[in-house]
């Protein structure tokens, strides 16, 4: 019986003008009202033009594909109600980073404060998916082991070949340029628990940070929650494969899990052999090869895609994701979002029509009458708010 490796999904959308098709400065504006119906589950970002959300701690994919769906379905209302338009995708095809308004409050001031151009230039818009670990040490241990797919899951979520109106080449240029960050890419490797949290207190009694989420690894222990956390993907454009990919992690999480049972472990490897690794997937995608370090050879990605599900096949059942990792064999067949972006580009010559075709594929398969549930049930819980409080007051 395996440990519930509960999963939960951040995504952040990337709020789009329909006229012009460019980034519009309107958080503030859509979290006056979406804030109160929804929640903690919404949040700023450090750019106007950025919204984040994220999904209740689920079960399984099931209850995170619903959950995604909604989120999905309630923004693109709040979106519409403006004038406005949702898309997910790693980066914007050509706004500038330099026209975007900062988000006021001092958590992004002292960001912008610290990094400079570093900071304002990074308008990029990834997934992050947490999966449910109670024993920081068997954390530290599962980490370790999983900084080895790290690639694997960037090249099958690349989706940011532009940026600033140009192909930059890259199938994922958002992990080019979030490696300006400091603290960012491969982690380490930490024997315990408490070597990890030895080294966030150095980096805290040193002022180089004042909390430990300012640790921006692709993979990471969270300083908060009971999880680990990966943070390598681009934010796929439609919700399937943001699922797949969730589903995919877990499974891998619980199959490192497994084998630790058995007295049996994936090898550890150097940071810097996973980092050729990590370049090949940011650069080619699903079209070219990486390492297998096992054989010391190289293999042709979809095919180390293949091995990596035969891998995690003795546990999907358990979790309750085989169907939804079946569609990572349709984004093989088919290509990544990166690629799509580059075939409409190719049949188009318009970036436009490139935004035009996320937009879209971003709501594909839901209807935003989905956003009912969860946005009658946040209002309601509002107004029982109110009335309580109201009531506590005495009028």
């Amino acid at each position: 019986m395996l440990e519930k490796f509960t999963i939960g999904i951040e995504e952040e959308y990337q709020i789009i003008d329909p006229e012009t098709r460019e980034l519009r400065s309107h958080i503030s504006v859509m979290l006056e009202e979406g804030g109160m119906i929804l929640g903690e589950r919404v949040k700023p970002e450090m750019h106007q033009s950025i919204i984040e959300v994220g999904t209740d701690i689920c079960t399984n994919v099931t209850e995170a594909a619903k959950d995604v769906m909604q989120l999905r379905a309630a923004i693109a209302r709040l979106a519409k109600k403006h004038g406005l338009k949702i898309m997910a995708s790693g980066t914007h095809p050509f706004s500038d980073w330099k026209t975007q308004d900062i988000t006021d409050g001092d958590r992004y001031k002292v960001l912008v404060d610290d990094l400079q151009d570093v900071a304002r230039a990074n308008l990029i818009f990834g997934m992050h998916v947490h999966v449910g670990v109670n024993d920081k040490d068997l954390a530290i241990d599962l980490v370790n082991q999983a900084r080895y797919f790290l690639p694997h899951l960037l090249a099958i979520s690349c989706s940011s070949p532009f940026w600033l109106g140009r192909a930059t080449g890259l199938k994922s240029h958002r992990s080019s340029v979030f490696k300006n960050f400091p603290r960012t890419g491969i982690p380490g490797v930490f024997q315990s628990y408490a070597e990890f949290d030895s080294y966030v207190q150095t980096l805290i009694k040193t002022n180089c940070i004042d909390n430990g989420k300012k640790i921006w690894w692709d993979l990471r222990p969270h300083p908060i929650y009971n999880t680990i956390e990966f943070r390598v993907c681009d934010l796929p454009t439609d919700y399937k494969t943001s699922i797949a990919i969730a589903a995919l992690i877990q499974a891998i999480v619980a199959k490192l899990y497994v084998l630790r049972r058995e007295n049996m472990s994936f090898r550890v490897y150097p940071t810097a052999l996973i980092d050729e690794n990590k370049w090949r997937a940011y650069r080619y995608g699903l079209d070219g090869k990486l390492i297998d370090f096992g054989i010391k050879g190289e293999k042709h990605t979809k095919d180390l895609i293949v091995e990596l599900l035969n891998f995690v096949d003795d546990v999907v059942d358990e979790l309750g994701s085989r169907e939804a990792l079946k569609h990572i064999y349709t984004i093989l067949d088919r290509g990544t979002d990166a690629d799509r972006q580059l075939q409409v580009f190719a049949q188009t010559n318009d970036l436009k029509a490139v935004v035009d075709d996320m937009c879209e594929r971003t709501l594909e398969g839901i209807d935003l009458s989905m956003a009912d549930d969860i946005m009658g049930t946040a209002l309601s819980a509002s107004v029982e708010r109110a009335i309580n409080l109201k009531e506590n007051a005495g009028v």
